[in-house]
């Protein structure tokens, strides 16, 4: 049987949609041979071309859907989870302020950088990047002015004495009315037809499966997700796991378009081809 290197985060949202097929519990499902890997890894594994299936940012399909193809599943979209912009004080300027980012090729930059667009037009000052899990200390300390967050970070940031500035999922929702794509299931052209199918299939087989026994998945769960609190783990999961995960539907394809061809506007990214995000 057919044996896929496959990349993707420690994340609880993750692992719960992977732990049945990378458990071998998916009858004819092909095996995994799993690395686990932040996103901004993932993503220039991506573009190196590097592993069979993987999880990214859809912020890079435009520079790697010639080699791979979009899965319409397993994925995370949703509504009211976007990346959030946090601030020592409430409610300040960010013209010419320095701002951390987790990636320069993250959903979660686009939407920052749409965001900033219609409402900084002065323009923020310096971009940097740092790990994620260094942002909000940064923040705290004064060491950048401000930080683009993700993930568990939403129901964790009030611990640092951080001020919610502006939640970029809100502002994409309340201007385009369409769910918030974050993160893509993607893989190799090359496996054929046949077995991007079966891939397919499995990531919305192993959803599907983690939905109905939830507990068994909570041993993988808990053991990538980096200390953190099982109720945050559970709130994480409850919100990038939903009905996008089992499949993007009219309205995720129209998302995910959405936000690549307005970000393409604002030239950063390169434009999609008209049937680049067909699967197969």
């Amino acid at each position: 049987m057919t044996t896929l290197k496959i990349a993707y985060s420690p994340c609880p949202n993750d692992t719960f949609v992977f732990d049945a097929w990378a458990h071998g519990r998916i009858p004819g499902a092909p095996r995994l041979d799993v690395t686990f890997a932040d996103i901004d890894i993932t993503n220039g594994m991506a573009e190196r071309g590097e592993f069979d299936v993987l999880k990214v940012s859809y912020a890079v399909l435009p520079y790697v859907l010639d080699e791979y193809a979009l899965l319409p599943c397993g994925g995370a979209l949703g509504r009211g989870c976007g990346p959030l912009v946090l601030t020592r004080e409430p409610g300040v300027s960010l013209a010419g302020r320095t701002v951390a980012v987790p990636s320069e090729k993250s959903t979660a930059y686009l939407l920052f950088r749409l965001w900033a667009a219609d409402v900084v037009p002065e323009g923020v000052g310096r971009v940097v990047v740092l790990p994620f899990h260094e942002i909000m200390p940064a923040v705290r300390d004064g060491k950048v002015d401000a930080g683009l967050v993700i993930h568990e970070a939403r129901f964790t940031y009030q611990n640092y004495d951080l001020h919610c500035l502006a939640d970029m999922g809100e502002h994409w929702e309340s201007t385009t009315g369409l769910p918030i794509p974050l993160g893509a299931i993607i893989a190799k052209r090359s496996l054929g037809a046949e077995t991007l199918k079966r891939v397919a299939e499995s990531a919305r087989t192993s959803v599907r499966m983690a939905w109905d026994d939830p507990a068994a998945s909570r041993p993988y769960v808990l053991e990538h997700a980096q200390e953190m609190d099982p109720a945050v783990a559970n709130q994480h999961i409850g919100l990038y796991v939903n009905e996008f995960t089992a499949g993007l539907g009219e309205a995720g394809y129209a998302a995910v378009r959405g936000l690549l061809t307005r970000a393409a506007a604002e030239g950063l990214v390169p434009p999609l081809g008209r049937d680049a995000l067909s699967f197969v």
